[in-house]
């Protein structure tokens, strides 16, 4: 997979609320905040299962109500459309989680 160039990522990232490039870490970066441990807790779940399924993980931490998310595609050295479809699925767990 193709490492996106500067322009496309920036233009991704425009469809992407709340995320950002990182160039510390060459990959986009989002953080989340639930209700409780709980709910960042079955958000992760369910986004551990989609990532499974797409083969493509995420690194992330957790502490309490917050989860930090970074994506970057570390075979290709950077952020490919894997990390953005990754990341817009994110989204909508993140939606689905926060009606729950």
């Amino acid at each position: 997979m193709a490492v996106l160039d500067e322009k496309a990522r920036d233009e991704a990232l425009g469809g992407l609320e709340g995320w950002s490039f990182d160039s510390a870490r060459n990959g986009i970066a989002r953080s989340l905040r639930f209700a409780d441990f709980g709910a960042a807790f079955g958000f992760m779940a369910r986004v551990a299962l989609e990532a499974e399924k797409a083969d493509h993980h995420p690194e992330w931490s957790n502490v309490w109500n917050r989860v930090d998310i970074l994506l970057t595609t570390h075979s290709d050295g950077g952020v490919t459309d894997k990390d953005i479809a990754l990341a817009r699925r994110i989204d909508e767990i993140a939606g689905i989680a926060a009606r729950a």
